[in-house]
């Protein structure tokens, strides 16, 4: 009996220059976790969005269950039993959380939609799949890890053969990691074959049955997960060793750049968020934040980056009153910002690379004189940081929506860490990102560190906040209840104060 789900035979696309799929060969059986290891550029969304029938390749076949299906038809692929949730979010913002998993597939009782039934349809999948949300609330009010529960149980709605999770943990907290991974676990146990992409070696090691390794649009091997360790994965990933373990010198803290009292801010539901929350960061240390996703981190770094007004309380920057500022005038304090959602709060999506690279400088020297823009000088300074940064683009000139994900957030990254700031508020800064890119960005924080920059660190990732934070902050609702030595404490411990335990 073939147990064959999905074959991908000598699958090629190419855009412009870049040849993102290079005669690729793939297959994935019945109940089988196969996941897909590459880069940021390596292809592996393209050959996804492939299967899925959202890129036409430019040769190869897709064999769904032994039959052939027209490339570029995402109705043929959804009517053969293939599920897929997005690395960007495809959700409508003003709708409902039932609403948003019905779309397009609607109860109806009589002539009318049924939404008490859709409801009820919502809350069994988030019983059944321990994906728990609130089927009322309104998508665009959510924190970004519980509009990613939306987009799974939208997938999980239809009766799927084949589901296709591209980096579906990007934006979850340790603890809804821990939850996804035991759902893909029992969807495999049911016969439900999945391809799972994903940056997180951690993760691969724990649910994978398979490893395909994408480098540059090429297969470079397969591997399973009792034969492999992440150095290991790594170096296939990339070619070359990486080095897990920073070289971090001891901090050398100086004055206090930013001080916050009894700070006071709603969220976007009018809700007290942040809640008399008091702290002070020092130049030349790393202060990570660490919490679960929905107790104000968000709201904080918002406040602090003038994209949100405070309620009570204040904040300084290097001794100025800061309360109240708008993003630039904070920014021109000597303040670098990386938000969290690069999508809505980093990037101008009709801009081209380029021009993101010089949001904050484009009316200053030498970029601009007076009211003439000097695009050479744009160009100059934008092929550098791609350089630097390892942008993945054939040139500076295209539209920044020709980037992959993570080379998306290595141009947010790129802009906010060139400038001469004093202070770098970095929200979930390797969120998105492969390993060798976060090793990099590591060492670029660590390196403004030591060059005496004040780095408020915002992370759902426990290990990154271990490994790079010189003091902790736990977070949880809205308060800092801890302050740790990242020397003197663990995840569990760690893990214990996000959820609300006392020390």
């Amino acid at each position: 009996m073939d147990t064959t789900l999905l074959r991908i035979e000598n699958l090629s696309k190419t855009f412009a220059t870049v040849k993102a799929n290079d005669n690729i060969s793939l297959e994935v059986n019945k109940g089988e976790v196969v996941a897909l290891l590459g880069e940021n550029g390596a292809g592996k969304s393209t050959l996804v969005k492939s299967v899925f029938g959202l890129v036409k390749p430019d040769s190869g076949t897709i064999t769904i269950k032994g039959e052939v299906i027209e490339a570029g038809d995402t109705a043929a692929a959804i009517r053969h039993g293939i599920g897929m949730v997005h690395q960007h979010f495809q959700l409508v913002p003003v709708m409902s959380v039932a609403e948003n998993i019905i779309l397009g597939d609607e109860p109806h009782k009589g002539a009318f939609i049924s939404y008490a039934e859709a409801r009820e349809s919502v809350k069994e999948l988030s019983d059944k799949f321990g994906l728990d949300i609130d089927p009322d609330a309104i998508v665009e009010d959510l924190p970004v890890g519980l509009q990613q529960r939306v987009e799974i149980l939208k997938a999980l709605r239809k009766n799927v053969d084949l589901l296709i999770l591209d980096e579906p943990t990007a934006v979850l907290t340790p603890q809804e990691i821990e939850e996804l991974l035991q759902v893909i676990r029992n969807l495999s146990s049911q016969g439900v074959g999945i391809i799972f992409i994903t940056h997180k070696l951690r993760e691969v090691l724990a649910v994978a049955d398979r490893i395909v390794v994408l480098r540059n649009g090429k297969s470079v091997g397969t591997a399973t997960p009792k034969e492999s360790t992440e150095s290991s994965l790594a170096q296939l990933m990339i070619g070359r060793e990486v080095i897990f373990r920073l070289d971090k010198k001891e901090a050398k803290p100086g004055a206090v750049v930013l001080e916050i009292e009894d700070l006071y801010v709603k969220d976007d539901r009018k809700l007290m968020s942040v809640n008399g929350l008091s702290l002070s960061l020092h130049a030349g240390e790393i202060l990570g934040v660490a919490g679960v996703e929905g107790n104000g981190q968000r709201e904080l770094v918002e406040a602090l980056t003038g994209m949100r007004p405070t309620v009570k309380g204040s904040f300084s920057i290097l001794g100025e009153v800061a309360t109240g500022k708008n993003p630039r005038a904070i920014h021109t304090m000597g303040v670098s910002h990386v938000p969290e959602d690069r999508e809505k709060d980093g990037l101008i999506a009709t801009l081209s690379i380029d021009e993101n690279l010089v949001l904050n400088q484009y009316k200053n020297p030498p970029f601009a004189k007076g009211w003439i823009r000097n695009i050479a000088a744009v160009n100059s300074y934008a092929e550098k940081m791609i350089e630097k940064f390892d942008v993945r683009t054939p040139s500076g000139k295209y539209p920044i929506n020709s980037l992959s994900g993570g080379n998306k957030q290595k141009v947010v990254i790129a802009r906010e860490m060139s400038q001469d700031s004093k202070i770098i508020i970095a929200s979930q800064p390797t969120r998105g990102i492969d390993i060798g890119s976060i090793e990099f960005i590591h060492n670029q924080l660590l390196a403004s560190r030591d060059s005496g920059v004040a780095v408020l660190l915002v992370s759902a990732e426990l290990d990154e906040i271990l490994s790079i934070s010189d003091r902790i902050a736990v977070m949880y609702g809205g308060k800092i209840v801890a302050i740790l030595d990242p020397h003197d404490v663990d995840r569990t411990q760690i893990g214990r104060l996000m959820a609300g335990a006392t020390q």
